[in-house]
Protein backbone atom coordinates (compact mmCIF):
# COMPACT_ATOMS: atom_id res chain seq x y z
CA UNK A 1 0.00 0.00 0.00
CA UNK A 2 0.69 2.95 -0.71
CA UNK A 3 2.24 5.88 1.60
CA UNK A 4 -0.42 8.61 0.27
CA UNK A 5 -3.04 5.58 1.17
CA UNK A 6 -2.20 5.32 4.58
CA UNK A 7 -1.95 9.08 4.89
CA UNK A 8 -5.74 9.31 3.34
CA UNK A 9 -6.61 6.76 5.80
CA UNK A 10 -5.48 8.74 9.13
CA UNK A 11 -6.43 11.91 7.74
CA UNK A 12 -10.16 10.23 7.99
CA UNK A 13 -9.52 9.46 11.93
CA UNK A 14 -10.23 13.16 13.22
CA UNK A 15 -13.27 13.31 10.76
CA UNK A 16 -14.70 10.22 12.52
CA UNK A 17 -13.75 11.60 16.24
CA UNK A 18 -15.72 15.07 15.22
CA UNK A 19 -18.74 13.06 13.43
CA UNK A 20 -19.32 10.94 17.03
CA UNK A 21 -18.48 14.16 19.22
CA UNK A 22 -21.69 15.65 17.45
CA UNK A 23 -23.72 12.42 17.66
CA UNK A 24 -23.04 12.44 21.36
CA UNK A 25 -24.01 16.13 21.30
CA UNK A 26 -27.30 15.73 19.91
CA UNK A 27 -28.26 12.52 22.08
CA UNK A 28 -27.28 14.95 24.75
CA UNK A 29 -29.31 17.56 23.52
CA UNK A 30 -32.46 15.11 23.29
CA UNK A 31 -32.39 14.26 26.57
CA UNK A 32 -32.00 17.44 28.00
CA UNK A 33 -34.81 18.13 26.41
CA UNK A 34 -37.05 15.38 28.02
CA UNK A 35 -35.97 16.47 31.28
CA UNK A 36 -36.95 19.79 30.84
CA UNK A 37 -40.11 18.62 29.50
CA UNK A 38 -40.75 16.57 32.95
CA UNK A 39 -39.20 19.33 34.97
CA UNK A 40 -41.28 21.91 33.51
CA UNK A 41 -44.33 19.48 33.86
CA UNK A 42 -43.43 19.32 37.66
CA UNK A 43 -43.13 22.60 38.14
CA UNK A 44 -47.02 23.10 36.82
CA UNK A 45 -48.70 20.72 39.16
CA UNK A 46 -46.45 21.72 42.04
CA UNK A 47 -46.80 25.57 41.86
CA UNK A 48 -49.29 27.38 44.26
CA UNK A 49 -52.63 27.81 42.67
CA UNK A 50 -54.35 31.64 43.61
CA UNK A 51 -58.11 31.78 43.67
CA UNK A 52 -59.36 35.05 43.91
CA UNK A 53 -62.49 35.89 46.40
CA UNK A 54 -64.90 38.54 46.64
CA UNK A 55 -65.95 39.66 49.79
CA UNK A 56 -66.97 43.25 50.86
CA UNK A 57 -68.35 45.43 52.84
CA UNK A 58 -64.10 46.80 53.89
CA UNK A 59 -64.00 46.69 58.14
CA UNK A 60 -66.80 43.79 57.91
CA UNK A 61 -66.30 40.61 60.06
CA UNK A 62 -66.44 38.50 56.43
CA UNK A 63 -63.49 41.15 55.05
CA UNK A 64 -61.44 40.11 58.26
CA UNK A 65 -61.72 36.79 58.25
CA UNK A 66 -60.64 36.56 54.28
CA UNK A 67 -57.88 38.94 54.62
CA UNK A 68 -56.67 36.68 57.88
CA UNK A 69 -57.18 33.58 55.86
CA UNK A 70 -55.35 34.77 52.84
CA UNK A 71 -52.43 35.73 55.32
CA UNK A 72 -52.52 32.17 57.08
CA UNK A 73 -52.20 30.57 53.73
CA UNK A 74 -49.44 32.84 52.28
CA UNK A 75 -47.38 32.40 55.73
CA UNK A 76 -47.71 28.82 55.67
CA UNK A 77 -46.78 28.55 51.89
CA UNK A 78 -49.81 26.56 51.17
CA UNK A 79 -50.65 25.06 47.41
CA UNK A 80 -53.96 27.51 47.75
CA UNK A 81 -53.56 30.81 47.97
CA UNK A 82 -56.59 33.76 48.29
CA UNK A 83 -56.86 37.27 46.69
CA UNK A 84 -59.07 39.16 48.07
CA UNK A 85 -61.09 41.50 45.99
CA UNK A 86 -62.69 43.80 48.01
CA UNK A 87 -66.58 44.68 47.60
CA UNK A 88 -69.40 46.48 48.60
CA UNK A 89 -71.17 43.75 50.00
CA UNK A 90 -72.23 40.50 49.09
CA UNK A 91 -74.91 41.38 45.94
CA UNK A 92 -71.33 42.89 44.37
CA UNK A 93 -69.69 40.22 45.29
CA UNK A 94 -71.94 37.53 43.96
CA UNK A 95 -71.99 39.56 40.68
CA UNK A 96 -68.46 39.46 40.25
CA UNK A 97 -68.60 35.35 40.64
CA UNK A 98 -70.97 35.42 37.99
CA UNK A 99 -68.79 37.43 35.74
CA UNK A 100 -66.65 35.03 36.11
CA UNK A 101 -63.82 38.02 37.56
CA UNK A 102 -64.10 35.96 40.82
CA UNK A 103 -63.63 32.52 41.46
CA UNK A 104 -64.90 32.44 45.06
CA UNK A 105 -67.39 35.07 46.73
CA UNK A 106 -68.55 35.59 50.48
CA UNK A 107 -72.51 35.91 50.54
CA UNK A 108 -75.74 34.67 52.14
CA UNK A 109 -77.60 31.46 51.08
CA UNK A 110 -80.66 33.17 50.44
CA UNK A 111 -79.55 35.98 48.25
CA UNK A 112 -79.85 35.51 44.61
CA UNK A 113 -76.81 32.99 43.25
CA UNK A 114 -75.08 32.77 40.20
CA UNK A 115 -76.64 29.38 38.07
CA UNK A 116 -72.74 27.86 38.38
CA UNK A 117 -72.35 28.76 42.23
CA UNK A 118 -71.89 25.98 44.53
CA UNK A 119 -70.64 26.06 48.75
CA UNK A 120 -67.20 25.59 49.84
CA UNK A 121 -67.76 26.04 53.91
CA UNK A 122 -70.27 27.46 56.19
CA UNK A 123 -68.79 30.77 57.20
CA UNK A 124 -71.42 31.03 60.09
CA UNK A 125 -75.27 30.23 60.79
CA UNK A 126 -76.91 34.04 60.86
CA UNK A 127 -79.83 33.89 63.16
CA UNK A 128 -83.60 36.07 63.32
CA UNK A 129 -83.75 38.08 66.23
CA UNK A 130 -87.16 39.89 66.25
CA UNK A 131 -87.79 42.16 69.60
CA UNK A 132 -90.69 44.65 70.62
CA UNK A 133 -89.55 47.53 72.71
CA UNK A 134 -91.98 47.10 76.12
CA UNK A 135 -92.12 50.84 76.99
CA UNK A 136 -89.89 53.00 79.54
CA UNK A 137 -91.27 52.25 82.93
CA UNK A 138 -93.32 55.75 84.57
CA UNK A 139 -91.80 57.58 86.52
CA UNK A 140 -91.45 56.12 89.93
CA UNK A 141 -93.74 53.15 89.04
CA UNK A 142 -92.03 49.30 89.53
CA UNK A 143 -93.81 47.60 87.46
CA UNK A 144 -92.64 47.11 83.50
CA UNK A 145 -94.99 47.65 80.88
CA UNK A 146 -96.68 45.55 78.82
CA UNK A 147 -95.76 45.42 75.53
CA UNK A 148 -97.86 46.48 72.32
CA UNK A 149 -96.80 43.70 70.11
CA UNK A 150 -96.21 40.49 71.93
CA UNK A 151 -96.11 38.26 68.39
CA UNK A 152 -95.63 38.51 64.81
CA UNK A 153 -99.34 38.43 64.26
CA UNK A 154 -99.81 42.21 66.28
CA UNK A 155 -97.28 43.53 63.76
CA UNK A 156 -99.92 44.36 60.96
CA UNK A 157 -100.49 48.27 60.44
CA UNK A 158 -96.90 48.64 62.38
CA UNK A 159 -93.63 49.47 61.24
CA UNK A 160 -90.59 47.38 61.68
CA UNK A 161 -86.61 48.63 61.90
CA UNK A 162 -84.26 46.09 60.05
CA UNK A 163 -80.43 46.38 61.23
CA UNK A 164 -79.21 45.92 57.60
CA UNK A 165 -79.41 47.48 54.18
CA UNK A 166 -79.15 44.36 52.35
CA UNK A 167 -82.64 43.60 50.09
CA UNK A 168 -81.99 39.94 51.60
CA UNK A 169 -82.97 40.84 55.29
CA UNK A 170 -86.39 43.09 54.02
CA UNK A 171 -87.06 39.58 51.86
CA UNK A 172 -86.30 37.31 54.67
CA UNK A 173 -89.01 39.59 57.05
CA UNK A 174 -91.92 39.21 54.03
CA UNK A 175 -91.34 35.55 54.06
CA UNK A 176 -91.58 35.06 57.65
CA UNK A 177 -94.47 37.85 57.40
CA UNK A 178 -96.21 35.65 54.94
CA UNK A 179 -96.05 32.20 56.78
CA UNK A 180 -97.30 33.82 60.30
CA UNK A 181 -100.58 35.00 58.17
CA UNK A 182 -99.42 38.73 58.60
CA UNK A 183 -99.75 40.29 54.55
CA UNK A 184 -96.62 42.05 54.25
CA UNK A 185 -97.99 45.19 52.25
CA UNK A 186 -99.68 45.82 56.08
CA UNK A 187 -96.12 46.08 57.89
CA UNK A 188 -93.92 49.05 57.24
CA UNK A 189 -89.97 48.49 56.93
CA UNK A 190 -87.36 50.83 57.62
CA UNK A 191 -84.07 50.03 57.13
CA UNK A 192 -80.82 50.71 58.78
CA UNK A 193 -76.95 50.54 58.23
CA UNK A 194 -74.77 48.46 60.75
CA UNK A 195 -73.39 52.17 62.03
CA UNK A 196 -76.61 53.86 62.37
CA UNK A 197 -77.70 51.29 65.84
CA UNK A 198 -78.01 54.80 68.12
CA UNK A 199 -80.29 56.42 65.21
CA UNK A 200 -82.38 52.82 64.81
CA UNK A 201 -83.21 53.39 68.75
CA UNK A 202 -84.30 56.40 69.05
CA UNK A 203 -87.08 56.33 66.22
CA UNK A 204 -90.28 56.59 68.01
CA UNK A 205 -91.93 55.45 64.74
CA UNK A 206 -90.28 52.00 65.46
CA UNK A 207 -92.86 49.19 66.75
CA UNK A 208 -90.32 46.50 66.32
CA UNK A 209 -86.78 45.92 65.13
CA UNK A 210 -85.08 42.99 63.32
CA UNK A 211 -81.78 41.62 63.48
CA UNK A 212 -79.68 38.85 61.10
CA UNK A 213 -76.53 37.64 62.25
CA UNK A 214 -74.76 34.97 64.65
CA UNK A 215 -75.69 34.61 67.99
CA UNK A 216 -72.79 36.23 69.44
CA UNK A 217 -72.99 39.35 67.26
CA UNK A 218 -71.89 42.97 68.49
CA UNK A 219 -74.10 44.43 66.62
CA UNK A 220 -77.63 42.35 67.53
CA UNK A 221 -75.72 42.91 70.99
CA UNK A 222 -75.00 46.43 70.93
CA UNK A 223 -78.93 47.04 68.94
CA UNK A 224 -80.92 45.33 71.92
CA UNK A 225 -78.90 47.32 74.66
CA UNK A 226 -79.70 50.50 72.86
CA UNK A 227 -83.01 49.97 72.04
CA UNK A 228 -83.59 48.76 75.76
CA UNK A 229 -82.24 52.23 76.82
CA UNK A 230 -84.47 54.33 75.08
CA UNK A 231 -87.63 51.87 74.29
CA UNK A 232 -87.70 49.75 77.56
CA UNK A 233 -87.01 46.13 77.58
CA UNK A 234 -87.33 43.69 74.69
CA UNK A 235 -89.74 41.40 74.08
CA UNK A 236 -88.74 38.65 71.71
CA UNK A 237 -91.42 37.75 69.41
CA UNK A 238 -90.93 33.86 68.27
CA UNK A 239 -91.96 32.76 64.77
CA UNK A 240 -93.84 29.52 65.73
CA UNK A 241 -93.89 28.75 62.30
CA UNK A 242 -89.97 28.20 61.48
CA UNK A 243 -90.67 24.37 60.75
CA UNK A 244 -93.18 25.07 58.08
CA UNK A 245 -90.54 27.88 56.46
CA UNK A 246 -87.57 25.64 56.61
CA UNK A 247 -90.18 22.90 54.83
CA UNK A 248 -91.48 25.86 52.18
CA UNK A 249 -87.99 27.24 51.53
CA UNK A 250 -84.91 24.87 51.89
CA UNK A 251 -82.26 28.00 52.27
CA UNK A 252 -83.60 28.60 55.61
CA UNK A 253 -83.24 26.56 59.05
CA UNK A 254 -85.68 25.79 61.73
CA UNK A 255 -83.94 27.09 65.30
CA UNK A 256 -83.53 28.47 68.55
CA UNK A 257 -82.32 31.14 70.53
CA UNK A 258 -81.36 30.12 73.68
CA UNK A 259 -82.04 31.74 76.97
CA UNK A 260 -80.39 34.38 78.01
CA UNK A 261 -77.69 34.61 75.18
CA UNK A 262 -77.65 38.39 74.75
CA UNK A 263 -77.77 39.02 78.08
CA UNK A 264 -77.74 37.21 82.00
CA UNK A 265 -79.54 39.86 83.80
CA UNK A 266 -81.66 40.56 83.30
CA UNK A 267 -82.04 37.67 80.64
CA UNK A 268 -82.43 37.79 77.22
CA UNK A 269 -84.22 36.20 76.01
CA UNK A 270 -85.84 34.86 79.26
CA UNK A 271 -86.34 31.68 77.53
CA UNK A 272 -85.74 29.54 74.69
CA UNK A 273 -87.41 31.69 71.17
CA UNK A 274 -88.10 29.95 67.87
CA UNK A 275 -86.78 31.23 65.30
CA UNK A 276 -85.32 30.13 61.35
CA UNK A 277 -81.44 30.71 60.45
CA UNK A 278 -79.83 31.61 57.24
CA UNK A 279 -76.42 30.46 56.28
CA UNK A 280 -73.96 32.52 55.40
CA UNK A 281 -71.34 31.09 52.77
CA UNK A 282 -68.18 30.49 50.80
CA UNK A 283 -69.37 29.79 47.50
CA UNK A 284 -67.09 29.09 44.27
CA UNK A 285 -67.91 28.53 40.45
CA UNK A 286 -68.88 25.02 39.67
CA UNK A 287 -66.21 24.80 36.71
CA UNK A 288 -63.11 25.48 39.66
CA UNK A 289 -60.82 22.40 39.69
CA UNK A 290 -62.16 19.35 42.08
CA UNK A 291 -58.53 19.19 43.52
CA UNK A 292 -58.12 23.31 44.11
CA UNK A 293 -61.28 22.86 45.54
CA UNK A 294 -60.86 19.96 47.53
CA UNK A 295 -57.01 21.37 48.61
CA UNK A 296 -58.41 24.58 49.69
CA UNK A 297 -61.70 22.74 51.91
CA UNK A 298 -58.79 21.46 53.45
CA UNK A 299 -56.46 24.33 54.42
CA UNK A 300 -59.29 26.19 55.61
CA UNK A 301 -60.39 23.63 58.16
CA UNK A 302 -56.99 22.84 59.10
CA UNK A 303 -56.34 26.13 60.11
CA UNK A 304 -59.61 26.84 61.90
CA UNK A 305 -58.48 27.25 65.35
CA UNK A 306 -55.41 29.26 64.67
CA UNK A 307 -57.84 31.85 62.66
CA UNK A 308 -59.74 32.39 65.36
CA UNK A 309 -57.04 33.32 67.46
CA UNK A 310 -56.98 36.66 64.96
CA UNK A 311 -60.71 36.31 64.10
CA UNK A 312 -63.81 35.32 66.38
CA UNK A 313 -65.60 34.69 63.90
CA UNK A 314 -63.76 31.88 62.68
CA UNK A 315 -65.00 29.83 65.21
CA UNK A 316 -68.75 29.20 63.22
CA UNK A 317 -66.45 27.84 60.23
CA UNK A 318 -68.78 24.59 59.57
CA UNK A 319 -68.77 21.76 56.96
CA UNK A 320 -71.48 22.01 54.56
CA UNK A 321 -74.15 19.49 54.40
CA UNK A 322 -73.07 17.15 50.99
CA UNK A 323 -76.78 15.87 50.62
CA UNK A 324 -77.60 16.30 46.88
CA UNK A 325 -80.95 17.35 47.51
CA UNK A 326 -80.00 20.81 48.47
CA UNK A 327 -80.97 23.50 47.41
CA UNK A 328 -77.38 24.32 46.68
CA UNK A 329 -74.89 22.19 46.15
CA UNK A 330 -72.15 21.74 47.42
CA UNK A 331 -69.10 21.99 45.05
CA UNK A 332 -67.76 18.40 44.16
CA UNK A 333 -64.21 19.01 45.21
CA UNK A 334 -65.07 20.12 48.81
CA UNK A 335 -67.74 16.91 49.03
CA UNK A 336 -65.07 15.05 48.27
CA UNK A 337 -62.49 16.35 51.23
CA UNK A 338 -65.75 16.22 53.57
CA UNK A 339 -67.26 12.31 53.02
CA UNK A 340 -63.67 11.48 52.96
CA UNK A 341 -63.59 10.56 49.12
CA UNK A 342 -60.88 13.05 48.38
CA UNK A 343 -58.47 11.80 45.17
CA UNK A 344 -54.85 10.63 46.54
CA UNK A 345 -51.82 12.18 44.32
CA UNK A 346 -51.68 9.13 42.44
CA UNK A 347 -55.27 9.14 41.33
CA UNK A 348 -55.18 12.96 40.94
CA UNK A 349 -52.10 12.69 38.76
CA UNK A 350 -52.13 8.82 37.50
CA UNK A 351 -52.89 9.67 34.33
CA UNK A 352 -50.28 12.03 33.97
CA UNK A 353 -47.83 9.96 35.24
CA UNK A 354 -48.76 6.96 32.59
CA UNK A 355 -48.35 9.26 29.94
CA UNK A 356 -45.28 10.67 31.46
CA UNK A 357 -44.37 6.86 31.25
CA UNK A 358 -45.33 6.53 28.03
CA UNK A 359 -43.91 9.72 26.53
CA UNK A 360 -40.32 8.36 27.77
CA UNK A 361 -41.03 5.16 26.44
CA UNK A 362 -41.25 6.91 23.10
CA UNK A 363 -38.38 8.99 23.63
CA UNK A 364 -36.31 6.11 24.59
CA UNK A 365 -37.71 4.60 21.63
CA UNK A 366 -36.58 7.42 19.25
CA UNK A 367 -33.41 8.00 21.07
CA UNK A 368 -32.27 4.02 20.71
CA UNK A 369 -33.21 4.51 16.79
CA UNK A 370 -31.72 8.22 16.82
CA UNK A 371 -28.48 6.57 18.59
CA UNK A 372 -28.38 3.35 15.85
CA UNK A 373 -29.29 6.60 13.37
CA UNK A 374 -26.65 8.61 14.16
CA UNK A 375 -24.31 5.57 14.30
CA UNK A 376 -25.01 3.84 11.23
CA UNK A 377 -21.73 5.43 9.32
CA UNK A 378 -19.43 3.72 12.06
CA UNK A 379 -20.79 0.38 11.72
CA UNK A 380 -20.16 0.88 8.04
CA UNK A 381 -16.55 2.15 8.25
CA UNK A 382 -16.48 -1.16 10.86
CA UNK A 383 -17.50 -3.28 8.16
CA UNK A 384 -15.00 -1.48 5.18
CA UNK A 385 -11.88 -1.62 7.83
CA UNK A 386 -12.50 -5.29 7.68
CA UNK A 387 -12.74 -5.51 4.18
CA UNK A 388 -9.77 -3.58 3.73
CA UNK A 389 -7.80 -5.41 6.41
CA UNK A 390 -8.80 -8.71 4.32
CA UNK A 391 -7.43 -7.03 1.09
CA UNK A 392 -4.26 -6.40 2.75
CA UNK A 393 -3.85 -9.49 3.53
CA UNK A 394 -3.37 -10.66 0.26
CA UNK A 395 -0.98 -7.20 -0.06
CA UNK A 396 1.05 -8.69 2.55
CA UNK A 397 2.09 -11.91 1.01
CA UNK A 398 3.23 -10.08 -2.05
CA UNK A 399 4.71 -7.23 0.32
CA UNK A 400 8.57 -6.88 -1.10
CA UNK A 401 10.15 -4.90 2.17
CA UNK A 402 9.81 -4.29 5.88
CA UNK A 403 9.36 -1.02 5.35
CA UNK A 404 5.35 -1.42 3.95
CA UNK A 405 4.28 -4.33 5.98
CA UNK A 406 5.15 -1.62 8.88
CA UNK A 407 2.87 0.90 6.50
CA UNK A 408 0.25 -1.65 6.48
CA UNK A 409 0.22 -2.65 10.35
CA UNK A 410 0.03 1.34 11.03
CA UNK A 411 -2.88 1.54 9.22
CA UNK A 412 -4.15 -1.98 10.50
CA UNK A 413 -3.89 0.01 14.07
CA UNK A 414 -5.72 3.07 13.26
CA UNK A 415 -8.30 1.02 12.25
CA UNK A 416 -8.23 -0.88 15.68
CA UNK A 417 -8.04 2.21 17.48
CA UNK A 418 -11.60 3.38 15.49
CA UNK A 419 -12.95 0.14 15.97
CA UNK A 420 -12.46 0.15 19.75
CA UNK A 421 -14.08 3.37 20.19
CA UNK A 422 -17.04 2.13 18.47
CA UNK A 423 -17.55 -0.53 20.50
CA UNK A 424 -17.24 1.63 23.25
CA UNK A 425 -19.90 3.90 21.56
CA UNK A 426 -22.02 1.31 21.19
CA UNK A 427 -21.86 1.53 17.81
CA UNK A 428 -20.83 -2.16 17.10
CA UNK A 429 -21.90 -5.09 18.94
CA UNK A 430 -20.15 -8.16 20.54
CA UNK A 431 -20.43 -10.11 17.43
CA UNK A 432 -19.23 -7.28 14.86
CA UNK A 433 -16.38 -6.98 17.32
CA UNK A 434 -15.56 -10.84 17.55
CA UNK A 435 -15.49 -10.75 13.59
CA UNK A 436 -13.23 -8.03 13.21
CA UNK A 437 -10.97 -9.97 15.77
CA UNK A 438 -10.86 -12.52 13.30
CA UNK A 439 -9.64 -11.10 10.55
CA UNK A 440 -7.46 -9.08 12.85
CA UNK A 441 -6.08 -12.69 13.88
CA UNK A 442 -5.33 -13.75 9.96
CA UNK A 443 -3.63 -10.63 9.34
CA UNK A 444 -1.04 -10.93 12.12
CA UNK A 445 -0.72 -14.68 10.74
CA UNK A 446 0.03 -13.24 7.14
CA UNK A 447 2.22 -10.81 8.41
CA UNK A 448 3.95 -12.84 10.45
CA UNK A 449 4.16 -15.38 7.82
CA UNK A 450 6.02 -12.85 5.16
CA UNK A 451 8.43 -11.91 8.34
CA UNK A 452 9.68 -15.01 8.25
CA UNK A 453 9.55 -16.09 5.00
CA UNK A 454 11.23 -12.52 4.13
CA UNK A 455 13.91 -13.45 6.69
CA UNK A 456 15.20 -17.06 4.89
CA UNK A 457 15.44 -15.16 1.44
CA UNK A 458 17.94 -12.56 2.94
CA UNK A 459 22.03 -14.24 1.78
CA UNK A 460 23.35 -13.40 5.38
CA UNK A 461 20.52 -15.72 7.05
CA UNK A 462 21.85 -18.60 4.13
CA UNK A 463 25.07 -18.58 4.98
CA UNK A 464 24.45 -18.54 8.52
CA UNK A 465 22.11 -21.60 7.65
CA UNK A 466 25.56 -23.24 6.04
CA UNK A 467 27.52 -22.76 9.27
Amino acid sequence: MSSSDDFSATRDVPRRHRKRRNSLLLLLAAGLLGFGVAAAALYYVLQPVTLRIAVGPPGSDDHKLIQAMAETFAHDRSHVRLSPITTDGAVQSLALLGAAKADLAVARGDLDMPADAETVAIVRKNFVVLWSPSGLPAKGAKKQPAPKIKEIGDLAGHRVGVIGRTPANAALLRVILTESGVAPDKVAVTQFGTNQIEELSHDANLDAFMAVGPLDSKITAEALAATARTRGEPKFLPIDVSDAIALKHPLFESEEIPGSVFNSSPAWPDDKVDTISVNHLIVARKVLSETTVASLARQLFAVRQSLAKQVPGAAHLKKPDTDKDAELLVHRGAGAYIDGNERTFLDRYGDYFWFALLLLSGLGSAGAWLSQYVKRDEREETTGFRNQIMAMISKVRTAQSVEELLAMQREVDAMIRETLECHDDGAIDEEDLAAFGLVLELFDHAVADRRAAMSESTPEQTRLRAR
